[in-house]
């Protein structure tokens, strides 16, 4: 996906949870370009048979298996990319940093505070 493509899904989605503003514009554009890149290096991965380990031969002709780097750098993407989801409200955790109010449903009571309410009122 394109970059544009991830910045209006990213906005999409941070307006469904309510944590939209104009001011988190340069951090949306940024998570785009991540995910953008994310999505290049895994299909890199992809196309290059999505080896997990490749054969290095030092130069003394041993041979040695070490982490696909493409793997490396798509896992890192991914970190950068999930610090940014939770900066911006798109995780739980990130949401109720931003909003607490809007992980709570007016009207609604867990069962743990009905079962609680029951002793109360016992």
């Amino acid at each position: 996906m394109t970059a544009e493509s991830w910045r209006k899904k990213i906005i999409s989605n941070m307006k469904k949870a309510g944590t939209y503003a104009v001011t988190y514009d340069a951090a949306v554009a940024t998570l785009a370009d991540l995910l953008e890149q994310r999505d290049a290096v895994y299909q890199q991965y992809v196309d290059g048979g999505c080896e997990a380990l490749v054969e290095k031969i030092s130069d003394r002709g041993a041979r040695n298996y070490s982490k696909n780097p493409l793997l490396t750098v798509w896992m890192d993407l991914n970190r950068d990319a999930l610090a940014y989801w939770r900066d911006l409200g798109l995780t739980p955790a990130g949401l109720k940093k931003l909003n607490d109010e809007a992980l709570k449903k007016p009207g609604k009571t867990s069962s743990l505070e009905q079962a609680l309410a029951n002793l109360a009122s016992a």
